[in-house]
Parts: structure tokens; C-alpha cells; sequence
């Protein structure tokens, strides 16, 4: 069971790689973005100066206006993630003032993976605004339990399919099935 369910987890992309999440050097999130193939179960990890930034989810008419008045969640720890799960734009920007019109904001586009079938519909909105996020931050690493034990992410470095969760379990249910009879 151990080896069945560890296989499966996502990439761990560490947005805006080595500048982390940031409004102070020119970085281009759009770009970084639109370079990477994200997949439902990957971490979007946001590494940031709690004091001067923070992370909110908002709608796409929020992220265009750059308005964080009806977040769907804020974080505010410096070392936050977030896991993708279904397909869909993901729309991130900093709250501070200035931040996001200065550039602080990307969008993260997840294609709909076809290897599995279609995408159910949309989820319940998770976590409730305000709050952190409810899974552990680096779900890919047993040793990893905290933010003082997690290496740099620079890319990816997974390439495992994500199965939808209830067909592990079920699997993993006729597994322990079958072998007790």
C-alpha cells in the first residue's frame, strides 16, 4: 500500500524560481508562467519577506484590477503552497500596495489532462479566505516538515501522473480485499 500510494504526487514549481515572490528585481511572472506545463497535484510554492508581501487567490476580474478586497484565501506565512486541483487559471497577486500593478501577480493555467478523462466541475472554493492552506506544504518530501528543511526548488523534477485520487483508493481498497481473502 506504501508503494502505491507514494508514487503519485505532483511537480513542486517554486514561483518565480530563485527571485521567489517578489516586486522588487523586474521579474516577468507572465513569462515564467507560460514557460511551465502545470498538472492537476502540482504545489505552487510561494517563498516571499512576510513583511512586505503576502499571497492572495482572487477571480480573474479581481487579478485584472489588481483588487484583493474578495480573496478567495490569503496566505502571509513567507513560505506558502498551494496544490492544484482540477484544471483551469489559478489567479495569485500581492495585496501591498503597489505590488501588483508594479508586476506581483501571475496566472497559472492548468490544460485539462486527457490521459484521464474529462475534469469534473468545478470544486468548493478551498481553503476559506484568511485562511492557510489545509495540507502540509511539501507533500512530496517525507523528511520535508517544515520551511527550515525544504531545499530551493529550481524545477521540476517529477515526471508522475496524476491519478484521480478516488480511483488510488479504490485500488488500494481492492488490494487490501483481496489479499484478506
Amino acid at each position: 500500500m506504501i508503494i502505491v500510494t507514494g508514487v503519485c504526487n505532483g511537480e513542486i514549481y517554486k514561483v518565480g524560481e530563485s527571485s521567489g515572490w517578489t516586486n522588487i528585481a523586474p521579474l516577468h511572472y507572465k513569462s515564467w508562467a507560460a514557460s511551465k506545463n502545470f498538472h492537476v497535484g502540482d504545489i505552487l510554492l510561494f517563498e516571499y519577506n512576510k513583511q512586505f508581501h503576502n499571497v492572495v487567490r482572487v477571480t480573474h476580474k479581481s487579478f485584472n484590477a489588481c483588487n484583493a478586497t474578495s480573496p478567495y484565501a490569503t496566505w502571509a506565512t513567507g513560505n506558502d503552497s498551494f496544490t492544484i486541483t482540477r484544471s483551469g487559471h489559478f489567479y495569485f497577486i500581492c495585496s501591498f500596495p503597489g505590488h501588483c500593478h508594479s508586476g506581483q501577480r501571475v496566472d497559472i493555467r492548468v490544460p485539462r489532462d486527457h490521459k484521464y478523462g474529462p475534469t469534473p466541475g468545478p470544486l468548493p472554493l478551498s481553503p476559506s479566505p484568511q485562511s492557510p492552506p489545509k495540507s502540509g506544504p511539501y507533500p512530496r518530501s517525507p523528511s520535508a516538515r517544515g520551511p527550515s528543511s525544504v531545499p530551493p526548488v529550481q524545477s521540476p523534477t517529477s515526471g508522475c501522473s496524476s491519478l484521480p485520487s478516488w480511483k488510488l483508493w479504490v485500488f488500494v481498497l481492492a488490494v487490501a480485499l483481496s489479499a484478506s481473502f
